[in-house]
């Protein structure tokens, strides 16, 4: 509710309402006491709420009457065993692909950042590359590309090779979505991790050079601190799109959580509970990346804010702790305030 006051002055004793507020004239305490507080009034900010609330009311009496969304069959399928492996499949492929894709993410933002021109332009065209072509599109080439080399070998550039192995033995389905999706999200890692490099003002590096610490310290121990608390919004941000974009390798026949509740619902033909078994499970664990998110991005604010707010928990315990020593205090005192 908004706080935003205004006053209107009250008649002396002898004298006529806004008697005192003259222009120029300066304020007499004693007036200020007799001035009376009017709250403003904001309805259609109060209709506004009320009808949301209406809305999501109606929402709700929908969910729980229609007999469309077959709760029955969601709350049969929503914990079976194929379901919950399918959603460890989903967490895997969201796993190695976050860690594929921020270590290459690392190095490519490191050679856009050099001063090697090659490097440079290198790096440029990997992610001009991979940020242009569809994830879908990714996916599929690498499933075949085995149909391109047959073998993979180590050995001198242009010559001889020591080593080969059959490329369909190495790179299967699973292989082939985790490298799709590794590639994929680097080329964006790249740019979150640049932007929050060059966010830190170079006087940080240049006044850690005057005093002669080593590069690599330069960058572990002050760059990065402050990098990461501009990286880490847009990092966990691109970590939740890669956990729901994981549903993109049904097309290479993965058991992740989308392609098994199609499996099912062609099975059973109860299309709309199935999909809401997935966007449950979906809602879910990105609720459990956003908390980790929370909690990451509250410890790499340490140096910027040394007494942080307190989190949701600690607002518990402190509301626990209250309702408590008012009951204490209650029974004490006989019930008497």
């Amino acid at each position: 509710m908004s706080t935003a006051t205004t006053t209107e002055p009250l008649a002396k004793p002898g004298g006529r309402p806004g008697a005192a507020a003259r222009p120029g004239a300066p304020l007499d305490l004693g007036e200020l006491a007799g001035l009376r507080t009017v709250r403003t009034r904001h309805p259609w900010r109060w209709a506004a709420g009320v009808a949301t609330l209406v809305l999501l009311a109606q929402f709700a009496h929908g969910l729980a009457t229609n007999p469309g969304w077959d709760w029955a069959t969601f709350r049969l399928f929503f914990s079976a065993d194929t379901i919950l492996r399918a959603v460890g499949r989903t967490v895997e492929l969201t796993a190695y692909g976050t860690v594929l894709g921020f270590l290459l993410g690392a190095v490519v933002a490191a050679m856009r950042l050099s001063r090697s021109l090659i490097l440079q332009t290198v790096a440029w065209a990997y992610v001009w590359v991979f940020r242009s072509i569809p994830l879908i599109v990714q996916l599929v080439f690498w499933f075949n590309l085995s149909y391109l080399y047959k073998r993979f070998g180590f050995g001198v550039p242009f010559g001889p090779t020591f080593g080969e192995f059959e490329t369909v033995g190495v790179l299967g389905a699973l292989g082939a979505a985790v490298l799709g999706l590794g590639l994929h999200q680097a080329a964006f890692a790249a740019e979150i991790i640049r932007g929050g490099v060059i966010a830190v003002d170079p006087g940080q590096r240049e006044a850690a050079a005057a005093l002669g610490v080593p590069r690599w310290r330069q960058a572990w121990r002050i760059v990065l601190p402050q990098a990461m608390r501009g990286i880490l919004p847009a990092a966990a941000n691109e970590v939740i799109s890669l956990f729901k974009g994981t549903s993109v390798v049904y097309v290479m026949a993965i058991g992740e959580l989308f392609y098994q509740v199609q499996v099912v619902y062609g099975r059973t033909g109860r299309v709309v509970p199935m999909l809401m078994v997935a966007t449950v499970w979906y809602v879910l664990l990105t609720t459990v990346l956003s908390i980790g998110q929370y909690y990451v991005e509250r410890y790499f604010a340490r140096g910027a804010d040394r007494t942080p707010p307190p989190t949701p928990l600690q607002r518990a315990r402190t509301l626990v702790r209250g309702l408590r020593a008012r009951t204490a205090t209650a029974v004490a005192t006989g019930g008497r305030s």
